[in-house]
């Protein structure tokens, strides 16, 4: 049976309307630079509005020790009043796709929805720039957001990291950083269906084949573009940490019908046996990043809905 037949009916329209522009989904653009513009041009054609209650501000921060600056997108919203929370946010796109762009309307609604200063970063991406550049791109990012709380105007005891997919898998990889490197002190994380084993041996990674997002083909492929021919550490695939203990509380959420199901939900399992709490959402009837392809559904609005609880409950 097609795993396509166990798609919530509503989340499944604009899956199909994708699958009948572009047979094959994203994948089926060959050329790494081509597929980009082509996912790029798809997002710049949806109309959102701007967030009055949002205040946006692009910088340039240092970068990894002997390498380029980066850039990040700070949110702050404009009618807060006291200390805020702080939310680190990390772009999905299997490693080689993405940008703090495409993602703004997420972190817009987040920073409006939890009241929190959300920095949003813009990392290297593979097989141009293969690990460990761009979780390395993400720690020097936190590094600098924790140094400059202050001026940020967030509570550095409520600070959170954020990502889905490929940013999940950073998020989860970022957190060892900063665990085994003495800081920054995170108080939450939430990867979001992180992208976090290398090996694609688990029954989910065999399942999905022609979903037409993120099938099986593409994360081999990605996965190759982003070790870039060498073996997976635990900062590249955070499944081969043999430790997880001191990482910080997690919520991590994953489809029924998503690649990476059954490496989250044994991840999730390896958090609560070293004692990290850890709340577990799997949702019938989604694929990957259905919530952003079928924002209105009722199934997205619940995930939603589960995911600013959490957050606004960790960061109170």
């Amino acid at each position: 049976m097609s795993r396509r037949e166990l798609i919530d009916a509503e989340v499944a329209v604009p899956l199909n309307q994708l699958l009948e522009a572009m047979p094959g989904g994203f994948n089926s653009v060959p050329d790494i630079v081509q597929r980009r513009a082509t996912v790029e041009a798809m997002l710049s054609g949806i109309e959102i509005p701007e967030n009055p209650d949002v205040r946006k501000e692009d910088r340039t921060v240092p970068g990894p020790e002997g390498e380029p600056d980066i850039t990040v997108r700070i949110y702050r919203p404009v009618n807060a009043t006291g200390p805020l929370p702080g939310i680190f946010y990390i772009h999905g796109g299997g490693m080689i796709l993405g940008s703090v762009d495409g993602e703004d309307p997420n972190a817009t609604y987040i920073c409006d929805e939890v009241q929190a200063v959300v920095v949003s970063v813009e990392y290297r991406l593979s097989p141009e720039h293969p690990h460990p550049a761009p979780v390395e791109d993400c720690y020097a990012g936190l590094v600098w957001m924790a140094k400059n709380a202050a001026e940020l105007g967030y509570d550095p005891s409520r600070l959170a990291i954020y990502g889905a997919s490929a940013g999940g898998g950073l998020t989860i990889a970022t957190a060892l950083l900063a665990r085994d490197r003495g800081g920054p002190q995170l108080s939450f994380m939430m990867p979001i269906y992180p992208m976090i084993d290398d090996t694609n041996t688990t029954a989910s990674s065999h399942e999905i084949l022609d979903i037409g997002i993120w099938d099986r083909a593409g994360n081999i492929e990605a996965w190759a573009w982003y070790l870039g021919g060498k073996p997976a550490d635990q900062y590249a695939a955070p499944t081969r940490a043999e430790d997880l203990a001191g990482l910080p509380p997690a919520f991590i959420d994953v489809g029924t019908v998503d690649l990476f199901r059954d490496e989250d939900i044994a991840f999730a399992q390896r958090l609560m046996a070293a004692g990290v709490p850890t709340e577990l959402h799997i949702h019938p009837g989604s694929y990957h990043a259905a919530e952003t392809f079928a924002a209105e559904a009722a199934l997205s609005r619940r995930i939603w809905d589960l995911r600013l609880d959490a957050l606004r409950r960790a960061l109170k």
